[in-house]
């Protein structure tokens, strides 16, 4: 026994194997451990190149949560969470650890999740490849090394690609499963080589564990200002969530997961895990620098075999290709993974209707209102069929990820905007002028200014109009912006055409919260958006 294995090892856990047992390695002899067993190369430049084989990303359709006494009236039950039966987690479970006494080699990591030490929680995560076992280490917390001896477990998750689960006697959908037991603490994954679901499993945990003690966990990154202003940026993909908050004039907390407690945002991990598909050194280049470092994790990025040179562009093995970095690895990052609660929450969406304006200020039940609707907008062309913008909502901004009841989290965010007086904004980084094919994306020039200007404060001065269509606050004029596009109606050359867009919208908006009006106070219904023509 090292000072890296734990007195609570895996016989403790009821956990046989005779398998040689890796306990807590470091990234170097984690890599050894990968290139030795062939299951990634080097590139050039250093970082571990890898394959996922058929899964390339999340297998959300094959993830399911144990509905017993536990969870039975605490997880929100539907097309997101779907149950399994007690017994058939019991099959499961079964099988995996009979799969487990079979293995020759396993990989084992004791870790946190969360960076602050009140509200995180303990994980252990048990793998049969080592280049998995490696990406874990580097996406969450990582003990100091004193602390690991007398590391004692309270969630195992078991990742097993190898594994291929039975339908008819496992409960799931197909030879893939991802099994969350609340009421046993112990998560198993099995059919799939996509290392992200170990990821997405931590955070869905303590999307379940932090609201009990009012910790609001959130779907966003975060960064704090020279003043100690701390900002967070809610949005889903491709609204500009990463780029906007890597700001080199601020300092990173995180770019994916948070916790926001009484006395700080906290993230929720110790790395980070960004697309890479087309990345390049002009456009982002504190991330593209990761790929030529010993560290990273590179998942389905075309490698060429003799020179081990990197193709960023090339999209044959997966269009989510992936990158898994510390994230010491982006430069001006929070030594801690903590900053102070926020001055400013930011909702971000790509409005590809051209009828939100560049931003808005929104009052605590607004804010509540457009989180609960997570709303952006996929362009024509994105998927097969989509021919006209279509409005997208993820309630909470990270549906999948969520088991209790969006309210819960709804009213959470509520709370803390209103009992910390924080500055709430929605900020539009889609299209301008014209739904897309007619407008233009909004200049990013101006949304950092506009952005700018909330985060410093002076926006708070700014004069105000009503929107007759939302009703959120929009700033009439901001020193270096463009007036024009502060009010979307003037940009369109047809009035018309955009009253009967922003009707539309408005409608989609109304029916999508229509589930969600139950569990809201009156407040919260009164801050949709009503159509109200303005006069010409």
């Amino acid at each position: 026994m090292t000072t890296r294995t734990p007195v609570r090892d895996l016989n403790a856990q009821g956990i046989e194997t005779r398998a040689e047992l890796f306990w807590n390695l470091e990234t170097a002899p984690l890599v050894e451990q990968a290139v030795s067993r062939g299951e990634g190369a080097l590139a050039k430049d250093g970082p571990l190149v890898v394959t996922t084989g058929k899964h390339t990303g999340r297998s959300a359709s094959d993830k399911f949560i144990v509905r017993d006494a536990e969870t039975e009236d605490s997880v929100w039950w539907g097309k997101v969470n779907k149950a399994m039966a007690p017994d058939a987690f019991a099959a499961l479970k079964a099988d995996f650890l009979a799969a487990l006494k079979d293995k020759d080699t396993l990989f084992v990591q004791d870790l946190y999740g969360g960076s602050q030490a009140e509200h995180r929680v303990r994980v252990r995560v048990i793998n049969e490849l080592a280049w998995h076992n490696l990406f874990i280490r580097t996406m969450l917390v990582r003990p100091e090394a004193n602390d690991l001896q007398g590391f004692d477990p309270e969630y195992t998750i078991i990742d097993l690609p190898s594994f291929r689960a039975d339908p008819a006697r496992h409960g799931c959908r197909s030879e893939t499963v991802i099994a969350v037991n609340f009421s046993e603490k112990l998560i198993l994954i099995g059919g799939t080589a996509y290392a992200g679901e170990m990821k997405k499993s931590v955070f869905g945990l303590l999307n379940y564990l932090l609201p009990v003690d009012g910790i609001m966990p959130m779907h966003c990154s975060a960064n704090i200002g020279a003043k100690g202003d701390t900002a967070i940026f809610f949005g889903l993909s491709g609204t500009g969530k990463t780029t906007l908050s890597a700001d080199a004039s601020r300092t990173l907390i995180g770019d994916d997961e948070h916790g926001w407690s009484d006395t700080a945002v906290f993230n929720f991990e110790g790395g980070c895990y960004a697309k890479m598909i087309k990345l390049s050194a002009e456009a982002e280049p504190e991330i593209y620098a990761t790929t030529k470092r010993f560290g990273t994790v590179l998942e389905n990025v075309v490698m060429d075999a003799e020179t081990r040179t990197l193709d960023l562009d090339d999209n044959s093995l997966a269009e989510n290709s992936r990158g898994a970095y510390p994230i010491d690895f982006i430069p001006n990052c929070s030594e801690k993974n903590m900053g102070p609660v926020p001055h400013n929450v930011i909702m971000l969406t790509a409005d590809a209707f051209g009828v939100l304006p560049p931003i808005a200020k929104l009052t605590p039940d607004q804010a509540m209102y457009h989180f609960l609707s997570g709303y952006t907008a996929k362009v024509a062309g994105t998927e097969i069929g989509v021919t006209e913008p279509e409005a997208t909502f993820s309630t909470c901004f990270g549906a999948p990820f969520m088991p209790r009841h969006p309210s819960v989290y709804g009213n959470l965010l509520k709370e803390r905007i209103a009992k910390g007086g924080v500055n709430c904004w929605l900020v539009n980084t889609g299209w301008s002028g014209g739904k897309y094919g007619e407008g233009k994306r909004m200049p990013i020039k101006a949304t950092r200014a506009l952005l700018n200007a909330a985060l410093d404060g002076s926006l708070n001065n700014a004069e105000f109009r009503t929107d007759p269509n939302f009703g959120f606050a929009v700033p009439v004029s901001v020193p270096g912006v463009d007036a024009n596009i502060l009010d979307p109606r003037e940009t369109w050359a047809d009035k018309a055409a955009y009253d009967a867009t922003a009707a539309k919208l408005v409608d989609l908006f109304n029916e999508n919260f229509a589930e969600f009006a139950e569990h809201v106070d009156e407040s919260v219904r009164a801050a949709a958006p009503g159509t109200q023509v303005p006069a010409e």
